[in-house]
């Protein structure tokens, strides 16, 4: 049978993520001295507590999937730390790695494009147990064919191929493999974007379900902001690969204090948080991750933008309890 691991909640947080810097070198003019930085993630900090979910959002290229791959270290931080159960991931030796592996897995956007199309379910399922060797070979199928169940697959999938699904069973064979090794910690990165809308809901239910049977916890990565403050119990906003917000889902969403998730926020379509509000269309087009404004990155397309924010970076301070916001003139609308 599948043992579900438990998480003490009185130990503090399963991550922390301090000062997280993720840079991509360009490549420019060979003869130019100066090299092209594309700043991607760039002095990111928050927690995430045991059984927590974590939802991350902003614009496409705010750096959401970067942090997320930085965390598993699908991407190299260039510096920072990533704390898990209060170990620094980001220089442990690749054996070292591998171990934690089993603790932080990761379900992928592309529930087709994640999927070798030349293995078996039974082979994508099993691969982590394969890699990890903690089971031995003959005792996997069945063990496959119970995480199958779990996610609402038929024992008879084992030996099909990924073309032979729908996208939403696609994708509940992702979500199986990451949940193969019984892991902690789970980065969702866009994990139903690619699905129709009826499809969505019941992944987001499924994943509901597992987190309370689990004990998982989630980072959440989302374009739909609907979506994310259905499934999560906190919500960071990113721009410009820095997280700008973030507070309780709820305080988030009825009290914005923050220009940039002010207009976010009011941009979902007929949602009940924007009825009475007035829609702020935000003028200019999102600066460039390789050459971001000094001071606020959001300067450039603000209605409170002043001196002071063209000059000194806004921290991010409590504003209110559990309420953080990374603006000079941070107030609710």
């Amino acid at each position: 049978m599948l043992a579900v691991p438990m998480t003490n909640p009185g130990q503090g947080p399963l991550l922390e993520i301090q000062d997280l810097k993720t840079h991509f070198p360009m490549r420019g003019n060979p003869f130019s001295r100066t090299k092209s930085v594309v700043k991607a993630v760039d002095g990111v900090s928050f927690t995430v507590q045991p059984g927590e979910t974590l939802g991350l959002v902003g614009e496409s290229g705010c750096g959401k999937t970067t942090l997320g791959r930085s965390i598993v270290r699908l991407e190299q931080p260039t510096s920072g730390q990533v704390l898990f159960e209060g170990r620094d991931l980001r220089d442990l030796p690749p054996k070292e790695m591998k171990r934690v592996r089993r603790d932080i897995q990761m379900i992928f956007q592309d529930p087709k494009g994640s999927l070798d199309p030349r293995m078996r379910v039974s082979e994508i399922v099993g691969e982590g147990l394969a890699v990890q060797d903690t089971v031995p070979r003959n005792d996997r199928d069945e063990l496959v064919s119970e995480m199958l169940a779990v996610v609402g697959l038929r024992k008879e999938y084992l030996h099909r191929y990924p073309h032979e699904f729908s996208g939403g069973q696609r994708q509940r064979i992702g979500i199986a493999r990451a949940l193969m090794l019984h892991p902690k910690l789970v980065i969702a990165d866009e994990a139903v974007s690619a699905l129709d809308v009826s499809v969505q809901s019941q992944v987001l239910n499924l994943l509901a379900d597992l987190q309370r049977d689990f004990q998982l916890t989630y980072v959440f990565i989302a374009h739909d902001l609907s979506v994310v403050e259905y499934i999560s119990d906190r919500v960071g906003v990113m721009y410009l690969g820095k997280i700008v917000e973030i507070a309780p889902a709820g305080e988030l969403y009825a009290n914005p204090l923050m220009p940039y998730s002010q207009a976010l926020l009011s941009a979902i379509p007929g949602g009940p948080r924007t009825r009475g509000r007035q829609r702020i269309a935000l003028r200019g087009e999102v600066p460039s991750p390789l050459d971001p404004p000094s001071g606020c990155p959001f300067r450039t397309r603000c209605w409170k933008a002043q001196d002071i924010c063209s000059s000194v970076p806004p921290p991010l301070v409590e504003q209110e309890p559990g309420h953080f916001a990374a603006c000079h003139f941070a107030e609710a609308i």
